[in-house]
């Protein structure tokens, strides 16, 4: 995604990502203050969200950040939270990437995101020493007491909370029912 928002960032933005890239050298925040570079690009410049973080990330890098890995993403979460969260986390992962070959988890900075064409489920420390799992459903949601709304999370349109006490081998058979339509719907 970053390549194709960089070939087309001319025409959309008026200025290629080099460009973008040199204004925030000089003109902006802090380039390895990713945050506040895509709010000044936001604010000043009215950048929509991907063309702000392709920006942030082209800047940090071109200033030295190296962006961590799914695995480093994912330690920074945990960090200092509930081994068993983070098993949790590893167990909704793993039951979710083995919904086919064309998954993939990536990295982000509050949430790792399991990814098939578009993103299809979520998964990210919660409230009071829970898992947060969101699900991105497009057209039908399942029948399950367990799901709730989304409220501005990692494009899910529901998620549910798992307790820190839940099994990480019961997991998948938990959830493999909701994470397979996300699955389908995402594809």
């Amino acid at each position: 995604m970053s390549a194709a928002l960089a070939a087309s960032m001319r025409e959309r933005t008026g200025r290629t990502l080099t460009e973008w890239v040199e204004l925030v050298h000089r003109d902006g925040p802090d380039p390895l203050d990713q945050l506040a570079v895509r709010r000044w690009l936001k604010q000043v410049h009215g950048l929509p969200q991907n063309s702000q973080c392709a920006v942030g990330f082209a800047a940090a890098e071109s200033a030295g950040w190296i962006r961590p890995s799914t695995d480093g993403y994912t330690e920074g979460l945990y960090a200092g939270r509930s081994p068993q969260l983070r098993a949790l986390h590893d167990a909704v992962v793993a039951a979710a990437l083995a919904l086919g070959q064309d998954t993939e988890a990536q990295g982000r900075s509050t949430y790792i995101p399991v990814v098939r064409k578009t993103q299809f489920v979520a998964v990210a420390p919660g409230p009071r020493s829970t898992l947060r799992v969101g699900f991105r459903y497009r057209t039908t949601v399942p029948d399950d007491a367990r799901l709730q709304t989304a409220k501005g999370f990692a494009q899910a349109t529901h998620w549910l909370h798992l307790p820190a006490d839940t099994d990480p081998s019961d997991v998948a058979a938990s959830l493999g029912d909701l994470l397979a339509v996300a699955y389908a719907q995402n594809g």
